[in-house]
């Protein structure tokens, strides 16, 4: 079993699972009905996406290439994934990844600037069984 982290709207692997969306808004111009079959995501959760706030300070970071402006929104985002709540989600899909094939992602084409490469070490700190990075194609 393994848990995947994903760029959303790319083609699914063969045995990637359920893709759950860890974004703060649906893609835009897309049918509700058509999220899944588009390879955008099963199931929106964007409870561990971060906060608008959050997320400016990752834009701005990504504009900038300025490592000081990455650590800030990197500590930030990890605060509010501390929280009581977003910690049992990232404690229930740790446990999820020990028993079944499933998949979270993010719309951000370079993962190294984007949420998801923090979910990433988060979720593994939480025990997760995730596919290795040199693995995906």
């Amino acid at each position: 079993m393994v848990l995947r982290i994903v760029r959303l709207g790319t083609p699914r692997a063969a045995d990637e699972g359920l893709r759950i969306g860890t974004v703060r808004r649906p893609p835009r111009g897309v049918p509700k009905a058509e999220f899944a079959t588009r390879d955008w995501y099963d199931v929106w959760y964007p409870n561990l996406a971060p906060s608008v706030e959050t997320m400016k300070l990752a834009q701005q970071a990504q504009q900038s290439q300025d490592p000081a402006e990455w650590q800030a929104f990197v500590k930030r985002y990890r605060a509010e994934m501390s929280t009581h709540d977003n910690s049992h989600s990232l404690d229930l899909l740790a446990a999820l990844s020990q028993r079944t094939n499933f998949s979270v992602g993010c719309y951000c084409a370079d993962e190294s600037h984007c949420h998801r490469s923090v979910l990433r070490t988060l979720l593994q700190e939480h025990g997760a069984e995730i596919e290795p990075v040199q693995a995906r194609t």
